[in-house]
């Protein structure tokens, strides 16, 4: 019988669905308290996830998710770097 490879999942801190890993967009927070997108999906520090929709990244400003999610003030520049990266890569 082969082995199944079992799919990582992750939670979006939008819209709270379940999905695959590689389909998600992942902020980071590392020690230094710089918050980036993380494209390799492998950078250090507390990540967060989220969907790869436009609704969903619009919320995340909005509701600034990001201070709950890291439990600290995320100041509006890096919520509209995430937009602007976001938005480019569509």
């Amino acid at each position: 019988m082969p082995k199944v490879k079992k799919i990582p999942m992750r939670m979006c801190i939008a819209c709270h669905e379940m999905k695959a890993k590689k389909e998600m967009l992942r902020v980071v927070k590392n020690k230094e308290g710089e918050v980036f997108i993380d494209f390799t999906g492998k950078a250090a520090g507390r990540g967060a996830y989220l969907c790869d929709r436009p609704d969903c990244v619009k919320k995340l400003k909005k509701a600034r998710l990001l201070n709950k999610t890291f439990s600290c003030e995320i100041p509006d520049s890096v919520y509209e770097r995430i937009e602007e990266e976001f938005f480019a890569k569509k």
